[in-house]
């Protein structure tokens, strides 16, 4: 019960304090010791019935008992924004207000991207330095320096705890979803699922900004895709979307997913998270509209301009029975360093008996190609010819 809570309330109980004491290290020693007199009273006493509060008066208090303790900090007690919080003052739309305010914080664009993305799973994941390192493939010790260097900026240059004013938001926004979409796209498994902790913190955003359709359309994007999380290997073998397993699929997600996009699309959205959710939707057809699919990337091509989504839309063209023209818009692609681009190239061309080319695309992938899934199908693939 007690995990339970810390992976809903850490959030909240964070951003609370933060907004409070105006420092992040001193915000995460009073949760971290307000969660561990909770692990202590609470099996015998029972679970309040409103934890969120109870966790942040105790967090509250035991800061301002530590700032009174500590005689270099002494002065600090005249400068703390209310007094001392007893067990009723707080609620829950206070909290969230004050997450959202985190989360522009943790996503202001004086930060580095990697410090964004690091300081917003700290934050809102609620996961170890350790954690996010092994995530991330970096060591502890440089995802701490990473940290450290992201608070302190926001101390140096007095970045502010709130949410910016109207003529900003839309390009602050447009960080903070780039930053949850990274942390999605970092990987599905391994100890920590930062699948799923993107997920979580895309409800947060959706809940906090529920008339935002492109936030609605990242959720409902990240949702369709890792329901089928499950089914993408077998073993070892990455296992494309043709040869999936959909008894695997999580058809409740999907559904769950749809719906969330239905909201972005009533909500007027027509952004890139939005086409690439309605995309994600399309593909857990029962029957793939190959030619819907590639007109909807069409439209993201517009939108982006970005030559991965070309490519995709290359490889939409080829499913819908034209895998010549497929290969003439992926050769007008300067992609040379991309994995993908090269591993397309190969499967287009094994289409089109060019099995010598094939064989060299494929090569070229595997040259790039880093995890062992990915090693293997390419390995497989050039075997197969």
């Amino acid at each position: 019960m007690l995990e339970e809570v810390f992976r809903d309330e850490w959030g909240r109980v964070l951003a609370s304090l933060v907004g409070f004491l105006g420092d992040f290290d001193k915000a995460e020693e009073a949760a971290q010791e307000a969660f561990a007199i909770a692990a202590e009273r609470w099996p015998a006493s029972g679970v309040p019935a409103n934890p969120g509060a109870w966790l942040v008066t105790t967090a509250r208090n035991r800061a301002i008992d530590r700032i009174r303790r500590e005689r270099t900090l002494a002065e600090k007690i005249h400068l703390l924004p209310v007094p001392e919080a007893v067990m009723d003052e707080l609620d829950d739309t206070v909290i969230k207000d004050e997450r959202l305010e985190l989360i522009f914080t943790c996503c202001h664009p004086a930060l580095p991207l990697e410090g964004q993305v690091a300081l917003t799973l700290r934050a809102f994941g609620g996961l170890e330095t350790a954690d996010i390192a092994r995530a991330f493939l970096v060591s502890e010790e440089t995802m701490k320096r990473r940290l450290s260097r992201a608070k302190a900026k926001i101390k140096a240059t007095g970045i502010p705890f709130a949410v910016p004013g109207a003529s900003l938001l839309a390009d602050r926004l447009d960080a903070v979803l780039a930053v949850i979409y990274l942390i999605y796209n970092e990987g599905y498994s391994g100890r920590v699922d930062l699948g799923a902790e993107a997920i979580r913190l895309g409800r947060v955003l959706t809940a906090l900004m529920p008339d935002e359709p492109e936030a609605h359309g990242l959720l409902a994007l990240m949702m369709i895709h890792h329901a089928r999380r499950r089914a993408r290997f077998s073993g070892e073998d990455l296992v494309l979307l043709d040869d999936q397993d959909r008894s695997l699929w999580d058809t409740r997600q999907i559904a769950a997913g749809r719906a969330v996009l239905d909201r972005a699309i009533a909500l007027g959205g027509r952004g890139a998270y939005v086409v690439q959710a309605a995309i994600a939707s399309l593909q857990t057809r029962e029957r793939i509209d190959w030619p819907q699919v590639a007109e909807m990337y069409r439209r993201l091509v517009e939108l982006t301009g970005s030559p991965v989504v070309e490519l995709n839309r290359a490889v939409a063209v080829a499913q819908a029975g034209d895998p010549a023209a497929a290969l003439r818009a992926v050769d007008r692609l300067d992609l040379d360093g991309y994995l993908y681009f090269h591993s397309t190239r190969g499967e287009l061309l094994r289409r089109l008996g060019r099995d010598a080319e094939a064989r060299a695309a494929y090569g070229r992938a595997l040259d790039l190609a880093t995890s062992t899934p990915e090693r293997r199908f390419l390995t497989q693939r050039v075997e197969q010819l």
